[in-house]
């Protein structure tokens, strides 16, 4: 059966939110500015699941209507009552590289209980690579969920500031060998940084081999 704005429509206005998930996949399949002005819909959707699906298709299309994926996304971050589709709001903000929204960002992140609207907000400071993110992310190293703390590893990496280099080298020994793996991930970032190569280099004597070989790879990539 072809696609086309109308049939994706027609499911979009079904009572059977499973017809509505359908209508949200299918919208990948239309041009970008009509799969916009569908998603904004679904994204108001009156069942989670349909909202979460629509507002993380936005990461693809929201280039289309800059503004208006921002404000949607914004109101999605902070006014949904479901943290799933919080968390797949702050992912689409990241992955679009909407600065304009860290401090919407930030907010969240201080005011919500959900481990999983915090995990989701600090990985995607990584992307949207905002410099006023450093401080939250150094607050995020010390927080008691581990998954967060791991999330912020990696988005200091993708940061680039090097200040984030004293705050990862205290996990390269950490007990967890996928944390000390994400460090290693982080540490790449810094190619040029003499310390930040020098941890590398130890941690290619890492205890777990997925750790040391990864270690060793980003060195030979970094001085071929």
């Amino acid at each position: 059966m072809t696609i086309t704005s109308d049939s994706v429509r027609e499911k979009l206005a079904s009572e059977d939110f499973g017809e509505r998930i359908t209508a949200v996949n299918q919208m990948r399949a239309l041009e970008p500015a009509i799969a916009f002005e569908l998603l904004s819909i679904a994204s108001a959707d009156s069942n989670a699941r349909v909202r979460y699906a629509a507002v993380s298709q936005l990461s693809g299309v929201g280039h289309h209507n800059k503004d208006s994926a921002a404000e949607l996304l914004r109101d999605r971050l902070i006014s949904d009552p479901e943290p799933d589709v919080q968390a797949a709001a702050a992912d689409s903000i990241g992955a679009l590289k909407f600065t304009q929204l860290f401090e919407s960002l930030r907010a969240v992140y201080d005011a919500t209980p959900e481990w999983l609207v915090k995990f989701s907000i600090i990985a995607a400071l990584g992307e949207l690579g905002e410099p006023k993110a450093f401080e939250l992310l150094k607050e995020a190293m010390g927080s008691t969920n581990e998954l967060v703390k791991t999330a912020a590893i990696g988005a200091l990496g993708e940061l680039g500031d090097e200040r984030a280099i004293e705050l990862l080298i205290p996990y390269a020994t950490h007990p967890d060998w996928q944390t000390r793996h994400r460090v290693v991930q982080a540490l790449n970032h810094f190619a040029q940084n003499a310390t930040a190569q020098d941890v590398l280099q130890q941690m290619t004597q890492d205890d777990s081999e997925i750790v040391a070989q990864t270690a060793k790879t980003h060195l030979e990539q970094s001085n071929p």
